[in-house]
Parts: structure tokens; sequence; C-alpha cells
């Protein structure tokens, strides 16, 4: 196998596991980060020489500055594949392969993986139910968006991961005030029909535009109801023959085809509507999974994302089949909540299903395993409840991202 040069785009502390899996397989292994990173421990042991932006914005000073560093490092090394290993960093691989011509993702492909406004258009066009959304463009359309849909509404913006900077308005006035509040970034953003309802993730690796691995998993708790309301976060898989599994697989493989997904991890979201119980696509991302969701898959299934995503890049570029690893079939939990003491003591958590516990200061955290979806859902409403007594505290929102 011929050796590879990757390029790993991480200017969040993430895919140590896949940076590792490429140097096993042989290839040389750049890093692109920013500067406040680091310190962070990363694996240097497997990294053969890292370069550094002064910060992760994708603006035009930053981007520019980015391309110029690489044409000089391009001159003595080369660069085979690119990998963005955060949804912020999804721009920057998208630029610097139209840039120097390397194949994968390009610029508009990437937008479906970033752009919150380009997913549901793109997803609309193709047939698959999303929430009513209007861009922030022109005043009359969104007047009309208000005045023909139900409120409340949520005013997200297009390119932040997770719920951050989501606004939730409950009137016509109320949406105006805040669309005003946004004065020339109000472009940056869209407004969208809020519909309560249980929401679902669901996490592949796809070859050739179809999913080749997929795990479909269930909030216990939305992304929303944690991040705005202070609460504990918990997911499980869902059985694995159960209807919803089956219709999240089949919508799942309908939006990767629709998005022009060729090979990567993903992580998509839908919301099964409380009010006619179908499913609506909410966003994508062309990455594994965060919030410790690859552990929770690799409990499950026994196969890291991280590392597969790696041999799975390896053999596109050689162009080699690749085959996913046999799959088990466990059913596994994750329960992660902020804590009050700076390296809580998981040590009254002894039950014989931990299969991970988190390391990590003023967090606590545990993924469970068992072949019983019932022991998990019971474990997570235990744990709820011991977490909130001795560990729990809260903390708002961001309205930027932190690393």
């Amino acid at each position: 196998m011929r050796p590879l040069s990757f390029l790993c785009i991480a200017t969040f502390f993430k895919g140590e596991a896949f940076m590792r899996a490429c140097k096993e397989l042989g290839h040389t292994v750049y890093l692109l980060t920013v500067e406040k990173l680091a310190d962070k421990p990363w694996p240097f042991e497997a990294i053969d020489e890292v370069f550094y932006l002064p910060t992760e914005s994708n603006d035009s000073e930053n981007l520019d500055r980015m391309i110029l560093g690489l044409s000089h490092t391009m001159r003595s090394r080369r660069i085979d594949r690119v990998v963005a290993l955060d949804d912020f960093d999804v721009e920057k691989g998208a630029l610097i392969r139209e840039t120097f011509r390397i194949d994968g993702m390009g610029q508009t492909t990437a937008r479906y993986f970033r752009d919150k406004l380009a997913m549901r258009m793109r997803a609309q066009a193709a047939g698959i139910r999303v929430p009513g959304f209007s861009p922030l463009f022109h005043d009359e359309t969104i007047t009309q968006f208000l005045q023909t849909t139900e409120g409340p509404w949520l005013i997200k913006p297009r390119a932040e991961a997770s719920t951050t900077g989501i606004r939730r308005v409950d009137s016509l006035d109320e949406a105006w005030e805040v669309i005003h509040g946004l004065g020339d970034n109000r472009h940056n953003y869209l407004i969208e029909q809020f519909k309560p309802g249980k929401v679902f993730h669901v996490d592949s690796l796809s070859v050739d535009s179809h999913p080749v691995f997929t795990r479909a998993s269930g909030y216990l708790a939305t992304p929303m109801e944690v991040a705005h309301g202070g609460g504990v976060f918990r997911t499980g898989i869902l059985p694995f023959d159960s209807p919803d599994t089956a219709a999240l697989h089949n919508l799942n493989s309908l939006v990767l085809q629709a998005f022009g997904m060729r090979y990567s991890a993903s992580h998509s979201e839908f919301i099964k509507g409380d009010h006619d119980g179908e499913f609506y696509f909410l966003e994508t991302a062309s990455r594994v999974g965060g919030a410790h969701i690859a552990e929770l898959v690799e409990a499950s299934s026994g196969i890291n994302l991280w590392a597969e995503w790696a041999r799975l890049e390896t053999a596109v570029a050689l162009g080699q089949p690749y085959t996913v690893p046999a799959e088990q079939q466990n059913y596994a939990g994750l329960i992660v909540s902020l804590a009050r003491q700076q390296w809580p003591d998981l040590g009254i958590f002894t039950e014989p299903e931990i299969w991970w516990r988190l390391d990590k200061e003023y967090h606590v955290g545990l993924i469970v395993q068992s072949e019983s979806r019932e022991r998990i859902l019971a474990l997570l409403d235990t744990y709820m409840a011991r977490i909130y007594a001795e560990f729990h505290a809260s903390a708002p929102v961001p309205d930027k991202p932190t690393s």
C-alpha cells in the first residue's frame, strides 16, 4: 500500500483516534489547528507536523492566510487527502481541496453539510419533510411566513453547530424584534417553525453515496432542552428491529444521497413530530458525532467511527474496496452532565454494565452497555437522579461555540 499524506483540520480538540489510525496505516499525518489549542494533548506520536492558525474564524483574512501558508508548505510536502474533523472546519477543508485540486468534497457540496438554510432547501427539493422555514433576506417574505405558519418559531444561525445561537420567538412582533437586532448579520440566519417532538440522531459511514454502516439513536432529552434548560444529556440506541429505526435508516440514506455525500462519516438529526407522528429532517454533518456519541456507537457496535473513517478515506484514495468490520448488536446509553466538582468521583457508579467513564474537569459522564434496552433505559433514569442529587451543575448556552 502506498503511504498517503493526510492534512487533518481540527480547530476544536477532537479526532485523536482518526490521526492514530492514519499513522497505524503508515500514512504521514499533518495537523492544522489553532494557536490556542497548542497545549492540548494531541496524539503527537501520530502527528508528523503541526501547522497553526491564529484563530478558527472562517473570515476571508484568516482563510487567505491559511491558503498562503499551505501554498508554501506544499512546495516541499505532498498532501493527498484533506479531512475536516469538526463542523467549523468543513469550509476550510472544501476551500483547500478546491484551491489545490485535491479530491473530495468541494465548496458547493460542503454547503449542504454546513449551512442550515442550504440543508433545508436541498432536503425540501428532494421531497424530504422539513419544518416550515424562511430565509431572512426579504421582509415581505418573512412577514408572510410568520402570518401563514403557526408559532412558536426558532431563529437559527446558518453556520453554528448544535443549539448555539438559537432564539425562540412566540409572536410576529417578537420575531421582528430579534430579526432587527441581528442588524447586518441577519442574512446569516433563518427562521423555522418549532414543533415539539422526539429528536433522533443517525450516525453513519458512507461509500459511493450509500451508507455501509448506520446506528440510530434517540435523545432522551432534546439538545434544545439540555442546552437551554440546564438539563442532563442522555441518548440511547434504538431497538434494532423497530419501525422507527427502519424509517430513520431510510431517511438518512435519502438525505446523504440528495446532498451528494460520496464517502465520509456523518451525523444526521431528525425529529418525529408530536402533532402528526411523521419524521422531519433537522440537520446533518460530514463528520463523526460529538458529545461522545462516537463512544456510544462503539459500545453498541464495536466499531470506532474515527478509526474506520481513516480506513475508509485510505481505501478511497488508493482506489481499493472498503469493507466495514462485522458489527455487534449491543444496546448502549450515554449520559453526560456538567458537574459542581472539578474532578467528580465516579466511584459511586459500580454497575457491571458500565462500559466507559468520562475523565474531564467539571463533567460527569458514563456509557452503559447491555443486551437489554430496558436495562439501559433503567440505568440512565437511575443515573440521572443520582447525578442531579450529587453532581449536576448548569451553565447558560454560549452565544458562540467554545473549544
